[in-house]
């Protein structure tokens, strides 16, 4: 994948879930280091905000609309709230009024889990809001740069 190139093989697709499923075991590390000091509440309510706000709203409309297209807006919510962009300054914000705690694991967490477990990432608007195979997207991706040649 590059600039001129924006789409993962299977091989650069595995490893940025490896990537990420090594930054879920750091993560996780650090959890259970300091268990004793973790704000339960906060870390629950920073692990879920994300999807209450960015996958639950857009998740409600797929299933009303029976898994057809839903407005672009609910994929751009998704990739919004699920961007480490956003959740990196939600956390700093927290940070800078309340201080630093380990709750904040949770944040990364999450995004780490979506990722590197279940390999979501963003959302493209031509795809399905739930991952379900799209042979026709396929079967354009997979064609030779020969046969995409004017």
């Amino acid at each position: 994948m590059d600039i001129k190139n924006p789409l993962h093989t299977a091989g650069t697709y595995r490893l940025v879930r490896a990537e990420q499923i090594a930054l879920l075991a750091l993560c996780t590390a650090l959890i259970l280091a300091h268990w004793d000091q973790m704000n339960w509440w906060r870390a629950v309510a920073a692990f879920w905000i994300i999807d209450i706000l960015g996958y639950l709203p857009g998740a409600i409309a797929y299933r009303r609309r029976g898994g057809g297209r839903i407005p672009p807006f609910y994929h751009h919510l998704y990739n919004f709230a699920h961007t480490y962009l956003v959740v990196g300054t939600g956390v700093a914000l927290w940070a800078w009024f309340a201080g630093p705690e380990w709750a904040m694991l949770a944040a990364p967490f999450h995004l780490s889990i979506d990722r590197g477990v279940f390999g979501n990432v963003f959302k493209p608007v031509a795809l399905p809001f739930e991952p379900v195979p799209v042979p026709e997207v396929w079967s354009e991706l997979m064609r030779t740069p020969r046969e995409l040649q004017p």
